[in-house]
């Protein structure tokens, strides 16, 4: 708009005004403007892989998750009666569970005044880690108790403790391929790094027996002390130890020649509950230490693998330690305490019980994998 020279300021002003007002009319306003959209979330960050134990608790039917890190029991995954000896299979994708179905037996028992087994429960369970689901059951044999599998994963040797013989499953068809008689009581199961034989630890004839993994057939026995119970081989397979429950000793084997070359004595500790019980066995992984569950002594014996000697015990462990096993970085050692019913967490430079963590049931064996948190 063209104004005329001279024009009054007050003139100016309301003129200013009015365009002003015209300028800011508004259609009549049809409720709140919508709201602006929310921002996207963040990406959650993948959870940091952490360790996990998977204890077999042999009186309540489960397999126990437990994060050793926070203490804490994580989850419970019912598995079937009777879980015992325990493994990762080679990939690491599933857990492996020897169930029975036969009575507990302790020393001393009258097993003729137990009830009658429940055959329809003995197998070997298949847990996928990634649902924690049991996901199978594979017949495996009358009474497994414990079991190793062959490097390449497809085959599971297993002692089948009632039968006195040791089965091979098949993990690919899921049947049993072959049966070998060892001797009475089988129970502990370990083959040679090569898997080209499987050592079967036989409690009632005291002696291990080396069966050939390619004809499935005996190949040597090895008299023992009286009892034996775990078995674990040096990295390069040459030289295999052996748990004497009842002798509190140690049996060193040439693996080559399925001979027996030497004994070490675990001495007893003064005041311990018990004396010296060998049970579960592991061994560090550049093959220089070997570890030893003591059962009622409370108690880990720790041995020189390359000197076949004794060294030194870690003492108050747990009640009735059993199964045993190393962190990936061979720092700390996890014992599944069955009297207690506790898994313990131990420093091994320093002999430390840092933490007992309480799982309930009679925790048997286990194993440590990693795992989301």
């Amino acid at each position: 708009m063209k104004l005329p020279r001279h024009t009054p300021v007050f003139a100016l002003a309301f003129i200013a005004c009015a365009l002003a007002a015209g300028c800011n009319r508004q259609p009549p306003a049809e409720g709140p403007p919508p709201a602006a959209p929310p921002a996207p979330a963040a990406p959650r960050p993948p959870d940091p892989a952490g360790p996990r134990l998977y204890v077999s608790d042999e009186t309540g039917g489960n397999v126990i998750v437990v994060d050793p890190e926070a203490g804490t029991v994580v989850e419970r995954i019912a598995v079937g009666k009777r879980p015992r000896g325990i493994r990762l299979s080679r990939d690491g994708k599933q857990l492996l569970v020897a169930l029975s179905g036969s009575p507990i037996a302790g020393p001393g028992v009258d097993e003729s005044k137990l009830p009658p087994p429940d055959r329809a429960a003995d197998g070997i369970g298949v847990v996928d880690l990634a649902t924690h689901k049991l996901v199978r059951t594979h017949h495996s044999g009358q009474d497994p108790e414990s079991f190793d599998i062959s490097p390449d994963g497809t085959k599971v040797y297993v002692s089948n403790e009632d039968a006195a013989e040791m089965s091979v499953l098949d993990l690919t068809s899921g049947t049993i391929t072959a049966r070998v008689q060892v001797g009475e009581e089988p129970e502990a199961v370990t083959l040679t790094p090569d898997g080209r034989f499987a050592y079967v630890g036989c409690e009632a004839t005291n002696e291990v027996v080396a069966v050939d993994t390619t004809a499935n057939k005996v190949a040597g026995r090895v008299k023992t002390g009286p009892r034996p119970r775990g078995i674990a081989f040096t990295p390069d397979g040459k030289t295999a130890f052996v748990g004497n429950e009842n002798g509190a000793s140690i049996t060193v084997i040439d693996a080559a020649a399925h001979k027996a070359v030497a004994t070490i004595e675990i001495p007893p500790t003064k005041g311990a509950p018990a004396a010296p019980r060998p049970m579960g066995a592991v061994i560090s992984p550049d093959g220089k230490q070997l570890f030893f569950s003591l059962g009622r002594e409370k108690s880990i014996a720790i041995l020189d693998a390359e000197g076949r000697k004794f060294v030194r015990k870690i003492d108050d462990v747990g009640t009735r330690p059993w199964g045993i096993a190393l962190s990936a970085d061979g720092r700390k050692l996890y014992t599944a305490n069955g009297g207690s019913g506790d898994v313990s967490v131990v420093d091994v430079e320093t002999g430390k019980v840092e933490k007992r963590i309480t799982t309930g049931g009679s925790p048997w064996g286990l194993v440590v994998a990693m795992a989301p948190r």
